[in-house]
């Protein structure tokens, strides 16, 4: 069955620069969209968590989507985050959303509920019903409580516009279900240190917070894998990402790492919404370093000539 959207490449979960007194900056994010858009990604994602979509409200991520729309102009895909507590807030998030002119949504499970498989399958059918646009659907379960299991994905998948499901669980047993048993739903690697498994076994897409400020590294790896087939050199730029892997998915301040890489590589982000706070000075200088050593290692890989490509002196 041929997906009625194809996702293939790096969608990038945008992060929502503030001002000092927590509005958001709309001159900074334009700026982080003609970035990302200029080096190469192939879709955006408004309203995500990365975004700080949870300290924000309704009215705020509508006025965000509504400004990336506008500005990105058809240029990529935009995607609208519509997770949130209230079923109600998401059906306005996704029906905004398609009035502003969204490509796709994405939807997730509604936190603290702990729906049943039925109970979540019904919620996210509701959406559909209403909005009638291509779903990436989000798995989540370390933050949402349940899985979107077999039950909820046989479901769900008698619709054409479920076509594709963001897998964050970091089991890799779900990459093999989803691989093989759901093939008809295109799955998107949602756990960043799991990228190149989630190549090998298929996978197109993927979304990544780290493309935010490390746009063209991410690329890399996706081209590798995706595009040229090459493992071998996809193990070698995944091996060279890994550390910021492990600040990312490991240190527990996920989203203040995306958004000081953002500001490091020229784009000031702002404040960080409570309940968070901002890295220190330690934090920031080892995610520097880190950032530093990547893009080196990583542009001198992609420097050395493609196989059987060598120039033969003499």
């Amino acid at each position: 069955m041929t997906p009625i959207m194809e996702f293939n490449g790096i969608y990038t979960p945008v992060v929502t620069p503030f001002n000092a007194d927590y509005s958001p900056d709309f001159g900074a994010l334009d700026a982080v969209l003609e970035r990302l858009i200029a080096t190469g990604v192939h879709g955006l994602i408004s309203g995500g968590s990365t975004g700080e979509n949870y300290a924000m409200t309704v009215a705020e991520r509508l006025d965000v989507a509504e400004r990336t729309i506008r500005t990105v102009a058809g240029r990529v895909p935009v995607i609208m985050g519509t997770g949130a507590m209230l079923p109600a807030d998401s059906m306005t998030l996704a029906m905004g959303g398609k009035g502003m002119g969204a490509n796709a949504l994405l939807v997730a499970t509604p936190p603290y509920a702990v729906p049943t498989e039925r109970e979540n399958a019904l919620a996210a059918l509701t959406i559909d019903k209403a909005v009638d646009l291509p779903i990436m659907l989000y798995n989540y379960p370390g933050r949402m409580g349940v899985n979107m299991g077999e039950e909820f994905l046989d479901r769900v998948g008698r619709s054409r516009n479920f076509c594709a499901i963001k897998e964050s669980s970091g089991d890799i047993n779900r990459v093999h279900l989803l691989a093989r048993d759901y093939p008809h739903i295109q799955m998107s690697c949602g756990m960043d240190d799991q990228a190149l498994e989630f190549f090998a076994w298929g996978a197109k897409s993927w979304v990544c917070g780290g493309s935010n400020f490390l746009p063209d590294e991410h690329v890399a790896l996706w081209r590798a894998c995706v595009v040229e087939g090459n493992f071998d050199k996809g193990r070698r730029i995944m091996s060279a990402m890994m550390p910021l892997m492990r600040v990312l998915e490991q240190g527990g301040k996920f989203v203040q790492c995306i958004k000081y890489g953002v500001t490091f590589q020229g784009i000031e982000t702002g404040a960080i919404r409570p309940p968070l706070k901002a890295l220190n000075k330690d934090d920031k200088r080892a995610l520097e370093q880190v950032i530093r050593v990547l893009k080196t290692t990583i542009a001198q890989i992609e420097a050395e000539p493609a196989a059987g490509q060598e120039r033969v002196e003499g």
